[in-house]
C-alpha cells in the first residue's frame, strides 16, 4: 500500500477515532461523511473514495505495528500546518455521540503526541467542538 495522501491520512485519523472502541456507530459514520463533504480541506476529495480509504485504514490497523503504524503514517502525510485540522477532525468524530469514551480519549492523545499538538491548541480545538455540539435543552 502506497503512503497516504494528506487527505486520506486525515480520514485514517477520523476511521480509528471511530473504531477505537471497536463499535463504528451511525452517528460517528455519517459524521465522518459529513466532515469529508463540508470541511474545505477535503474540497477536491473525490467522496466516492470515502469507503476505500476507510477500508484501506482498517487494512492497516491489521499489520503488526497497527494503531501506532497508522499514526506514525498520518502524521507523515499531514503537513504541519493541518496538524491542529487532523486533530478537530478525529475530535468531531469522537464528540457527535455527545458521550467520550476511555479508548477515544486515550486515542485522542496518542494523536496528539504523534502531531505534537501544543496544549493551547488542544484547548481550543476541544471549546470549539464542545460548542458546536452544545443544545438548548
Amino acid at each position: 500500500m502506497s503512503k497516504p495522501t494528506a487527505q486520506e491520512a486525515l480520514i485514517y485519523l477520523m476511521v480509528i477515532t471511530s473504531a477505537s472502541d471497536r463499535d463504528m456507530t451511525d452517528l460517528e459514520l455519517a459524521r465522518i461523511g459529513d466532515v469529508v463533504r463540508g470541511w474545505p480541506v477535503f474540497a477536491d476529495f473525490d467522496e466516492n473514495r470515502l469507503i476505500s480509504t476507510a477500508q484501506d485504514c482498517q487494512k492497516l490497523l491489521q499489520q503488526p505495528d497497527g494503531l501506532e503504524g497508522v499514526l506514525a503514517l498520518a502524521a507523515k502525510a499531514i503537513p504541519p500546518r493541518l496538524h491542529d485540522t487532523a486533530y478537530a477532525a478525529a475530535l468531531e468524530v469522537a464528540t457527535v455521540d455527545l458521550e467520550m469514551r476511555l479508548e477515544e480519549v486515550r486515542v485522542l492523545q496518542l494523536l496528539r503526541r504523534h502531531l505534537a499538538i501544543d496544549t493551547p491548541t488542544v484547548t481550543a480545538v476541544e471549546r470549539a467542538a464542545k460548542a458546536r455540539h452544545r443544545m438548548l435543552t
